[in-house]
């Protein structure tokens, strides 16, 4: 998939495109001295990772406020959800421990002109936020049910996941359900028949 591909496939504003191909000149700038994303996928990425996170945005409610992407790595999903929910006003908060990261994610940020943006670097574990998101993010980060006990330290009441999974996603739905009571619709990927998006709602631990 070439930038272009991307921009028919989704159809974000130019000013969103543009912010997405600056994201992508620091990320090359960065990944010449950083291992950001995995070498293989480089050649690829704008559907293994630009496309694959903006699979998301049609599935989040209209009227999302705060997003909180866990484990924001080299900002996927995070800034390419921040850049298309900047229109919408959504605040967008990355939660990175790695400082390196977080100084990618904060010169890719500024680079793109975001202003609904903030990187907290900060342990997911330790973290605090001082608001109860209304949709909480993750890709590539870690298996469901330790995923869902990071998420349930800083969820609200009505709080949702939308979380990119694997081919595994099965086997983690029925280790995370021994832990977990969860609502659960799962969505295709749209990058890999294998995987799916998770939405969860109503997370409550197994007493």
């Amino acid at each position: 998939m070439t930038p272009e591909e991307f921009l028919a496939e989704t159809n974000v504003p130019r000013e969103t495109f543009d912010r997405l191909l600056e994201f992508d000149r620091v990320l090359m700038d960065w990944s010449e001295r950083h291992n950001l994303i995995a070498r293989s996928t480089i050649k690829d990425r704008w559907e293994r990772h630009f496309f694959d996170s903006a699979q998301l945005v049609p599935l989040l409610p209209e009227t999302v406020k705060t997003l909180v992407d866990l484990g924001s790595g080299a900002g996927f999903p995070g800034l390419v959800l921040a850049a298309m929910l900047a229109p919408r006003g959504t605040q967008v908060t990355l939660i990175e421990s790695t400082q390196k990261k977080c100084a990618f994610l904060r010169e890719a940020g500024a680079a793109m002109g975001l202003e609904n943006l903030k990187v907290v670097p900060e342990r997911i574990e330790s973290v605090g936020l001082g608001f109860k998101p209304d949709i909480i993010t993750a890709r590539a980060l870690a298996r469901l049910e330790k995923l869902l006990g990071y998420g349930a330290g800083i969820q609200g009441k009505n709080t949702r996941y939308f979380l990119l999974k694997g081919q595994d996603v099965e086997v983690e739905l029925t280790e995370a359900a021994k832990s977990w009571h969860m609502e659960v619709v799962k969505h295709p990927s749209r990058t890999d028949p294998r995987a799916a998006i998770l939405e969860i709602g109503n997370l409550a631990r197994v007493r």
